[in-house]
């Protein structure tokens, strides 16, 4: 049977959940369709989803239509929540994205449908709630033409919009509408529609079957999760136009895209399995380290998680074994189109228990939550006592606090959030510590070179001159000390864009005393090195300089032509500048950059200056220097300080 791996995604609010209720009710796999409100969402399967309403963590489900069998990933739709979102993008055939009737493209539908581009997965539009008072199709189609694509194909028209009554019906392959849109994409299609002749719809549907694959055309339908109507013309289009998962032979192929818990605490890892298979007592290498043996396999099917022997390509599926395996880890090589980047959270707080004699817990408790959400990037100062972790927004955070109370018992306060700097080296420094001079108490000479690399390009270690004069264990260990000094840089924010290289290196051979074993006390180890590397770094830092960098979001705001001044006004107080504006009848679109600290204050002033007409949408663009070097924020340091050299020999002994 064909296999179809589909996205439900939307703008929150805008009914995907209710949307994936309906398929499973129609396809026979529900008695009846669960309700968001009510809590009774089989999609929403957490409690505190169902006390929110909100979906929180992508869900997979399946049903079959016709000899069709469909796996479904329901995604959150909160915008705090879009790395969640992008994950499972990486694993779809094909994609619904959910537009509601009555609000229209939403902010968060122009992020999600750009997300769906840049990865490359073919989609459908479902206009939702067609029965609920104000809905208005054709607006939301006109919308679609401004804000997302051109080439968008209506196969569906509604009759009594707007009330419990309203009814879909498809329209005809042949007529005018989709024959337009078509013929901009296809050759065959234009010809026979230039010369006038009627257009045959084999052509037609094999053009649209095309464009769709190709994302050069999106269909669109429209219809109600509530009552029903309008879900036989997106069925259609489910079977007819997405295409299904490709059944590759050969080696394992598979991209891992969620890791969580299952209601006994025990960890999983869900995956998409592109080519070949795994089977049960398999071993297989994760990210290239070192193979793991799985130990139970769980497939997705219209009856839930179902325990099988092995996973076939094309099968959405659950493993266990793999410990170390980590969101966004592939196993062999998954198609390179898949491949995505997450955008870095641009806040933190600290999280302190209410019972400061529950501390541990908390830590343990963060810690589980990290390996299921690396992204939360979160830090630990057992010295200190405190956590931190790194948001995507406030609801995160909300959510977290809700998490560690639902699953933990756990009660946890937050302290005010902040931007999450960065530090770049403004220029080339040196630095060496020798062998037994200066009070270096470890059996390891270090010589670091640091100098700034080209942004993005992150932290190159370099082992220089030193190839071949030093044991690659201690080169490596080197490294392992170097990257873990550069996460908190002269400043405490981690260091970005640089390249560190060995510029001398010395180290006491493996000795003993006479007819004696090894003696660590005359030999250098891999701890001497790993030890050494972050007070030699952290000098060449300081013979260099750092620049703290802000994190900077760029923003479109669309607008009524008489909230331009009121709008822009507050752009420049927040410290924002527009890059560019374009003109379309009664609105304007500015495009520019703003902190991102910065955002959330137009978010909430901006509905009351623009009469609830704005839009906004805002992704991470890039950093930016901050103010004087006098005036950059600081971040507070965990453990030991390696710019300290005497108090690292004291706390970090050999």
């Amino acid at each position: 049977m064909p296999l179809l791996n589909l996205g439900i995604v939307a703008h929150v609010d805008a009914g995907k959940t209710s949307l994936t209720e309906r398929l499973l009710y129609e396809a026979g796999v529900l008695d009846a369709p669960g309700s968001v409100d009510a809590g009774t969402a089989r999609t929403d399967s957490m409690d505190l989803e169902r006390r929110r309403g909100i979906t929180i963590r992508a869900a997979v489900t399946s049903f079959a239509v016709d000899d069709l069998a469909v796996t479904i990933l329901d995604t959150p739709g909160h915008p705090d929540f879009i790395t969640e979102v992008e994950r499972s993008l990486a694993v779809l055939d094909a994609a619904v994205l959910v537009l509601s009737g009555v609000e229209g493209v939403q902010p968060q539908s122009v992020v999600i449908w750009r997300a769906l581009q840049r990865v490359g997965v073919p989609t459908v539009l479902f206009v939702n709630k067609v029965d609920r008072a104000g809905s208005d199709a054709g607006r939301v189609v006109d919308q679609v033409r401004v804000r997302l694509t051109d080439h968008v194909v209506p196969l569906a028209d509604v009759d009594g919009e707007g009330t419990r009554a309203a009814r879909v019906h498809g329209i005809p392959l042949t007529d005018e509408r989709v024959v337009q849109v078509v013929a901009d994409v296809d050759d065959r299609v234009l010809g026979r529609w230039a010369r006038g002749e009627p257009a045959r719809s084999d052509e037609v549907l094999r053009a649209l079957r095309s464009g769709v694959r190709t994302g050069s055309l999106t269909p669109l339908v429209c219809g109600s999760a509530i009552t029903g109507t309008g879900l036989a013309e997106l069925r259609r289009v489910l079977t007819g136009l997405l295409p299904c998962a490709a059944q590759r032979r050969g080696s394992a192929a598979a991209t891992i895209f969620a890791v969580d818990r299952d209601e006994k605490g025990r960890r999983r890892a869900w995956i998409r399995l592109w080519s070949g298979r795994i089977r049960v007592r398999d071993r297989i290498a994760v990210a290239g380290r070192r193979p793991e043996r799985v130990t139970e396999v769980a497939v997705s099917t219209p009856r839930g998680l179902q325990t099988s022997e092995a996973v076939a390509a094309g099968e959405v599926a659950v493993v266990r074994g793999l410990s170390g395996a980590r969101v966004g880890d592939t196993v062999g090589e998954p198609p390179r189109r898949r491949l995505h980047r997450f955008a870095p959270a641009t806040m933190h707080a600290l999280v302190e228990p209410v019972d400061p004699a529950r501390r541990s817990a908390l830590f343990t408790a963060l810690t589980e939550l990290a390996d299921e959400d690396p992204l939360i990037d979160l830090r630990i100062d057992e010295v200190d006592g405190e956590a931190a972790v790194s948001l995507h927004g406030e609801v995160q955070r909300e959510v977290i606090a809700a998490l560690l109370e639902e699953r933990y018992a756990l009660h946890a306060r937050f302290l005010p959030t902040s931007s999450l700097c960065i530090e770049r080296v403004s220029g080339v420094g040196e630095a060496v510590e020798r062998i037994r001079a200066d009070g270096n108490p470890y059996l390891a000479t270090i010589g670091l070179r640091v100098e700034p690399a080209p942004v993005g390009s992150g932290v190159e270690f370099s082992p220089g001159i030193e190839r071949g004069n030093l044991p690659p264990a201690f080169v490596s260990a080197t490294e392992e000390g170097v990257r873990s000094a550069l996460r908190q840089g002269l400043r405490g924010w981690p260091v970005a864009d640089c390249v560190v290289t060995m510029t001398e290196s010395g180290y006491y051979p493996r000795q003993s005393h006479a007819h004696q074993k090894f003696s660590k006390a005359m030999s250098s180890v891999g701890a001497d090195f790993r030890s050494l590397a972050p007070v030699v770094v952290m000098a060449a830092l300081a013979r260099g300089g750092t620049r703290v960098c802000q994190p900077v979001d760029r923003f479109e705001v669309e607008l009524p032509e008489d909230a331009l001044g009121a709008v822009t006004s507050l752009l420049g107080r927040l410290g924002g500048a527009v890059m560019e504006s374009a003109a379309a009848p009664g609105v304007l679109r500015l495009v520019g950059h703003l902190p991102s600290e910065q955002v959330r204050d137009l978010a909430r002033l901006l509905p009351d200056l623009t009469g609830g007409e704005g839009m906004l949408i805002t992704r991470f663009d890039h950093y930016a220097p901050t103010t004087a070097d006098g005036l950059s924020p600081v971040r507070r340091r965990t453990g030991p300080d390696p710019r300290d050299r005497v108090a690292w020999f004291r706390d970090v002994p050999r």
